[in-house]
This record gives C-alpha cells, sequence and structure tokens, in this order.
C-alpha cells in the first residue's frame, strides 16, 4: 500500500500531531560532557572568526576584481562562476553562525556580517533569524521545522532549481515586495513574534531601495555589470549552498528527538572547512548550538564516542545521500538508521554533566 504524502507545512494537521507526540518544543538527548569542559568550548572571542572574515573579504574582492576584468570575455563565464562561488557559498556559513551570534565575541561584528550575509543569499535576516532558531528547536519535525530541504518523497525538481536558486531566491523577491507592504504570510506568523514584523518591513524596504540604486547604476554605465555583480550571485553562486546544506539532513529520520538519528557529521577537507565554518561538524553544532564553530573539531573529541561514526569524506555522504533520494521516491517511508553506540558514561570523578538547551 503506498504511503500517505505528509502535509510538511506549518499551519497543517502534523503540526498538532507533532504537539500530541510531544516532538514540538522536546526535550533532545545530549551527550554528557564535563561541565567545565563545556564552558572552555562556549568562550567566544573575535579573533577566529576576524582572521577567517579578512580572508573572505579578500576572496571576494580578488575574485570579483578578476570577474570585472574579464567582462566582456569568455573568461568571464569561469570568473563570474568563481566570484559567486565565494561570495554566495561562503555566505551561507557566515550567515549562519553570526545569526547564531556565536561567530564573534563583539556582537555588532555578528550583526553586521549576518546582515551582508543575508544580502547576497536572499535570505531576509529577520524571517531567517526566527526559521532558523525555529529549525533548531524542533530539527525535522514534520509540521514544524520550515526548514526542511525536501520532503519524503523528495521533491526533485525542487532540488534541480535550488542549485541556482530558483526556487527560494524567486520566492523571496516576491515576499520582500510583500513585506514591504505589511503582508506577512500565516506561516511566518507561526514563528516570528510580533514585535519583529516591523523590523521585517523596514528591511525590505531598504532591500528594494538598494535594488533600485544597483538598477539605476546599471542604466547609468548602460551595462548590466552591477547588476551581474551584486544582485545575481545569489543565483550562479548558489550551488554551494546546496552542496554543503544537502550533507546536513536528507535522508536522515524526521520526528525524533535524536540529532544523532537526523544529522550528519562529515569530515571535510580544509578548503571546504573553510567555507563551511565547521558546520560538517554539524551533529555537534545541533547538539550544543552555543559552541562556537571554531571549537566543533574540539567537541567533536569530546563527544564523537557517543555518536554514530562520522562520513569520512564528502563524497562518503553523497554515496548514501542521492540512492536514498531515489529510494525515497518508491519508498517515501524509508530513511537511513544510524547506528548509535552504546550509552556513554562520564567517569566518577568527572564533573556535572553540561546540558545546554538548544537556540
Amino acid at each position: 500500500m503506498k504511503a500517505a504524502r505528509r502535509d510538511y507545512s506549518l499551519l497543517g494537521p502534523e503540526r498538532q500531531r507533532a504537539f500530541e507526540r510531544g516532538l514540538a518544543s522536546g526535550q533532545w538527548y545530549q551527550c554528557p560532557v564535563p561541565r567545565k569542559r563545556m564552558k572552555e568550548l562556549m568562550q567566544r572571542s573575535d579573533h577566529p572568526a576576524l582572521e577567517r572574515a579578512i580572508l573572505w573579504f579578500a576572496l571576494i574582492l580578488g575574485t570579483g576584481a578578476l570577474a570585472v576584468w574579464s567582462w566582456g570575455s569568455w573568461w568571464g563565464i569561469p570568473a563570474f562562476f568563481l566570484y559567486g562561488t565565494i561570495v554566495t557559498g561562503a555566505a551561507d556559513s557566515r550567515w549562519h553562525e553570526c545569526g547564531h551570534r556565536t561567530a564573534f565575541k563583539t556582537q555588532w561584528m555578528n550583526d553586521w556580517i549576518y546582515q551582508f550575509a543575508c544580502f547576497f543569499l536572499y535570505r531576509e535576516p529577520t524571517v531567517w533569524r526566527w526559521s532558523h532558531a525555529r529549525h533548531h528547536t524542533d530539527t525535522i519535525i514534520v509540521g514544524r521545522d520550515p526548514e526542511i530541504i525536501t520532503p519524503r518523497p523528495p521533491d526533485i525538481l525542487g532540488l534541480i532549481l535550488t542549485i541556482f536558486n530558483l526556487k527560494g531566491g524567486l520566492l523571496t523577491i516576491r515576499n520582500v515586495f510583500l513585506h514591504a507592504v505589511g503582508r506577512i504570510s500565516d506561516e511566518e506568523k507561526d514563528y516570528i513574534p510580533e514585535s519583529e514584523w516591523p523590523k521585517l518591513v523596514i528591511t525590505a524596504r531598504i532591500w528594494i531601495a538598494i535594488w533600485a540604486a544597483i538598477i539605476a547604476l546599471s542604466l547609468v554605465m548602460w551595462s548590466w555589470l552591477p547588476i551581474v555583480l551584486l544582485m545575481l550571485p545569489q543565483f550562479y553562486g548558489h550551488w554551494l549552498v546546496l552542496f554543503f546544506g544537502m550533507t546536513q539532513h536528507i535522508g536522515l529520520a524526521d520526528d525524533v528527538l535524536d540529532h544523532r538519528l537526523n544529522t550528519r557529521t562529515v569530515y571535510m577537507n580544509p578548503v571546504f572547512r573553510f567555507l563551511y565554518s565547521n558546520m560538517n561538524y554539524h551533529v555537534e553544532h545541533h547538539m550544543f548550538p552555543q559552541v562556537p564553530f571554531h571549537a566543533l573539531p574540539a567537541l567533536h573529541e569530546e563527544i564523537k564516542d557517543d555518536c554514530p561514526e562520522p562520513y569520512p569524506s564528502t563524497w562518503a555522504a553523497y554515496k548514501e545521500i542521492f540512492p536514498t533520494i531515489f529510494r525515497q521516491l518508491r519508498e517515501p517511508d524509508y530513511w537511513v538508521q544510524r547506528k548509535l553506540p552504546p550509552r556513554k558514561q562520564l567517569a566518577p570523578e568527572a564533573d556535572d554533566v553540561a546540558t545546554v538547551p538548544a537556540e
């Protein structure tokens, strides 16, 4: 018998079912970590993020200059592809960490880069701050999590369109104009507090003003260059966002209160870890979201014996993801079942176990 397609909206019957089953705002499993060690891991510092931000902006300026220099030639295609990948692909993890306000110790630095990254991802700052908070509270809980990339059975067309941000990006443009006149959807109202709605409206109007200024500059220069350089990287550079994002949760369990079962940790090379800001340690991040990105490898060492085996490479993760997606087209109830190790216990002389709530 063919399984019934579930309703992944935030206002449908799955929402009520999540509450009835105790999944909404539920109590998540956390690996035991000594409290003293957790306090050390949670220490924030400007230096690691500032060092990486300077390198990131240098790469943006360098690849952007190369793209401008190659404008009008065939060399422009790879040059703009590289520029878009650096500015947008790497913006995703910066948006993420600064949205958690853990990247920098100095909060205005978090907020500034968060706004910058939001613009180059076409993610409205207020919408996504609260959307992501819900994602952490109810990770892959159907009817509650607004950031599930694809349902079961998978939306193959949606995934293909997301390579170039043609699904989310175009929807954002539409929503920005709606928000600018004060129209907020019922689903957005479900996770954005009413006190935050004015920020949403103001930011939408600012974005429209920036877009208008970029278009005006293109008209004055009588060139597409400003638009391609500042308004379109969100599309031609978005592939890397999906490439990393698909490794996080796709194909794993939904409706569970254990991040070890619905989230992947994947070992990646240094270049990927820089571009992705160590978010490949994704089980660790979801379990303890207040730990800054630069401390995630150390956190991984603390909890790895209480977690499933990490994926040894991105390739290894995708060797599981793609077959799972195609199998779910035929068997929507199928998911990858991660093998948990025996329950880990702290040594008797260890400090109290840290308990860190999700953000």
